[in-house]
């Protein structure tokens, strides 16, 4: 892959997750009944953030959890004979909560769709947002983020790379170009 261009820098990932962070409290009327599950591996970073900014704009701290959809994967298959099982832990119950699922990017719809039945399989949410810092378009699924940091429409021949301080050692948003075979 070839690099394009950086789309986000850290100063402009902060603001999309600060504005999310109220946009999840003004929607929510609140943090009553309010949980954040992140979706390995950056949801989950990006989750921790939002949860952080939460506690210090409402002054109570909600729950977290961390999600892995590998084995509800549609194209488990394809992805090796021994995909990488990660951990999901929700210490908390789901019945009767506002879920923010949180995700990096948001594309076919295909890893939503996956999160949603992972989550289902924990309990019974009353309600389900999805929050993502990017949504680039080219969806296959009928599904749509309720908060989303930046719409940056791409080609698919261009691949949407986020970066978190806590994984990648920065925060950026960058556009990477795919080889042509």
């Amino acid at each position: 892959m070839t690099f394009k261009s950086k789309l986000l820098n850290e100063d402009e990932v902060r603001r999309a997750l600060t504005r999310i962070a109220h946009e999840v409290i003004e929607k929510n009327k609140g943090t009553d009944n309010l949980c954040f599950v992140g979706i390995h591996t950056r949801g989950i970073s990006l989750a921790q953030r939002l949860v952080n900014l939460v506690e210090r704009f409402e002054g109570k701290r909600v729950p977290m959890g961390i999600l892995d959809i590998t084995l509800y994967r549609d194209d488990l298959t394809e992805i090796g004979l021994q995909p990488k099982v990660r951990e999901t832990r929700i210490p908390f119950d789901l019945n009767g909560k506002a879920v923010v699922l949180v995700d990096d990017v948001l594309y076919t719809g295909r890893t939503a769709r996956a999160a949603l039945d992972a989550l289902i399989d924990q309990g019974r949410p009353n309600r389900i947002y999805l929050a993502v810092l990017v949504d680039r378009g080219h969806r296959e699924l009928p599904i749509r983020a309720d908060f989303v940091g930046k719409n940056l429409p791409t080609s698919k021949s261009e691949v949407v790379k986020v970066k978190t301080q806590e994984d990648d050692g920065e925060d950026a948003v960058e556009l990477w170009e795919m080889e042509e075979s």
